[in-house]
């Protein structure tokens, strides 16, 4: 049996760390999410897309408990989804950065608001640090950073709270091909280095197939789950093979609505 195939069988092991059931959503009359189930195991790098409009932010919302849903249950490693408890975490396309704050500070500001160890802090912090290459950038405030740089230090803050779901909401979308790509590729590095449970919305189908290990794909609103696609291309992922090409082809189709 070959690497690759060992390592998808570990990931077909993995504990669900992640239970979604009959997840439905209106606002008022408009109906916006419809009785969605799905699992993700821990670990795992989930990637939603569906077409524009469809609700993919609401459908984040519901994850995050920042909306209630109308029908269905959310739970983590077997309990009901409560902020309180569980340790969730978000990236989003705007930044959000602490422009008072330097980024080494904008790092540990999470870790101390839960009130870890100080030594537990500076573990975590030297750790994201080193592995986003922040070194030079520690002492310097958001409003000196590029915008890529920027939303480095957001990306590591998040991964930081080693979460039990990071929720990525489109936290590429402001920027070009090449640092679109560099910056996915900073976050399946720490997605491998620390193992968080990540999913990430996004309407760029190369980036989901880029990222994922399963991609959901939504139909129009109201939103079901047209597909629930396990994407087994081994890491690091080739853009022009043919099997990359193939399945990008196959969820561009899936998720047209016309």
């Amino acid at each position: 049996m070959s690497e690759e195939v060992n390592a998808a069988a570990a990931r077909d092991e993995r504990p669900v760390k992640v239970e979604v059931r009959h997840l439905t959503k209106y606002f008022d009359t408009l109906h916006v999410l419809d009785d969605v189930s799905f699992d993700i195991k821990k670990g795992e790098f989930v990637c939603v897309v569906g077409p524009t409009g469809c609700g993919k932010t609401t459908f984040l919302n519901l994850l995050t408990k920042i909306y209630e849903p109308s029908e269905g249950t959310l739970k983590i490693d077997g309990e009901l989804a409560d902020p309180k408890k569980h340790n969730l975490a978000f990236v989003f396309q705007e930044p959000s950065s602490f422009p008072w704050l330097t980024v080494e500070e904008n790092l540990k500001f999470g870790l101390k608001v839960k009130k870890l160890p100080a030594d537990v802090i500076e573990q975590r912090v030297e750790r994201i640090i080193k592995l986003l290459g922040l070194e030079e950038f520690r002492n310097v405030y958001p409003a000196s950073l590029s915008t890529s740089t920027e939303q480095r230090v957001i990306i590591g803050r998040a991964f930081a709270m080693e979460p039990d779901l990071l929720l990525m909401d489109e936290p590429y979308g402001q920027m070009d091909i090449k640092m679109r790509f560099y910056l996915e590729d900073e976050v399946l590095r720490l997605w491998r280095e620390i193992g968080t449970t990540v999913v990430f919305i996004t309407h760029n189908v190369e980036e989901a197939v880029y990222l994922s290990e399963k991609i959901l794909i939504l139909t129009n609103k109201p939103a079901k789950i047209k597909e629930e696609l396990v994407n087994t291309l081994p890491y690091p992922r080739n853009i022009a093979s043919k099997d990359f090409i193939d399945l990008r082809r196959h969820v561009t189709e899936q998720i047209k609505w016309w």
